[in-house]
């Protein structure tokens, strides 16, 4: 217990290193998009690799896969039938946010932090069911009821999905851990030596794109938003964490990952729909906030 609440501590710290450095213009907010860059294609991926690249896979662990693509499709319907009475790009902008978990830079750090490369298994095989919401799902609602350009076709989204570098990792190391093909040792020493800068990098870049200027008259969708997010999530995890008959991790994993905050790829999607992106920014801000403070209460009750 005391390990999990210094685990939390050091990561506030961290985070508020990264707000410090912005509000103090040591570090621009732009300069966030670079760091992201590098999180996204270089020290995730090396964590993927030194972690899945001689894992062994059991039928729990394509469970998780198989209810971070289920959740999020029900998730999606939620959010649709929700908003069904907005305005058309309103409800594709609010719809888009109701599915999707920012595991990359959120639960990654916290996860390696308290459980390690074990934990990271769990949590890797859900963000593999959770990458095909993010990069499939929330992009087509987002084109659908976007007035912004053509509506995306099928091969332009599967462009998008085969574009992202962690899922990428993720399908080419599990295929080559299934086949048998070892990884050159080399591969193996240089990515874990890569992906120690994971943590506290994804950290920083919380820090660094916490906002604290919300938007003014849109409590009411922001409300149901994060109600549909929060309390359908927590009530789901509770309810597999009592009575899914797995093991002790597995159950930490689905509680946990339901009351993540909004996947960061919608703030993209955003400015490429055209969408509200000071309404959008606004509630990642919130879910961070709210999520690490679930997190460390949920974590307080069953760690």
């Amino acid at each position: 217990m005391d390990s999990f609440n210094s685990q939390f501590l050091y990561s506030v710290l961290i985070i508020a290193l990264g707000y410090i450095l912005k509000r103090t213009n040591l570090i621009k907010e732009q300069d966030g998009e670079g760091l992201a860059r590098i999180i996204f294609n270089l020290t995730l991926p090396s964590l993927l690799i030194v972690t899945f690249h001689d894992i062994e896979i059991d039928s729990s662990l394509i469970l998780l896969i198989v209810i971070a693509i289920v959740y999020g499709l029900i998730q999606a319907a939620l959010g649709l039938l929700l908003f069904k009475n907005e305005e058309k790009r309103t409800k594709g902008m609010l719809s888009m946010m109701a599915p999707g978990f920012n595991i990359g830079l959120f639960a990654f750090p916290l996860v390696e932090a308290i459980w390690g490369e074990e934990g990271l298994k769990y949590f890797g095989m859900f963000d593999f069911g959770n990458a095909l919401i993010v990069f499939g799902v929330i992009y087509v609602i987002g084109s659908i009821y976007s007035d912004a350009g053509e509506r995306k076709d099928l091969r332009h989204v599967v462009g998008k999905v085969t574009k992202s570098v962690p899922l990428i990792t993720y399908v080419t190391v599990c295929t080559l851990n299934f086949t048998g093909v070892t990884i050159p040792s080399v591969i193996i020493e240089v990515s874990e030596t890569i992906s120690v800068a994971n943590m506290p990098l994804s950290l920083l870049l919380l820090g660094i794109y916490l906002n604290f200027s919300f938007a003014k008259g849109s409590s009411s969708q922001i409300i149901k938003l994060l109600s549909l997010r929060y309390v359908v999530g927590l009530g789901i995890g509770i309810l597999m964490f009592v009575f899914l008959p797995f093991e002790s991790m597995f159950k930490y994993t689905v509680l946990i990952a339901l009351i993540l905050p909004m996947s960061a790829s919608v703030l993209p999607y955003a400015v490429e729909f055209d969408y509200d992106r000071k309404f959008v920014g606004t509630v990642s801000n919130i879910t961070i906030i709210v999520s690490f403070f679930l997190l460390w209460g949920v974590g307080t009750l069953i760690i």
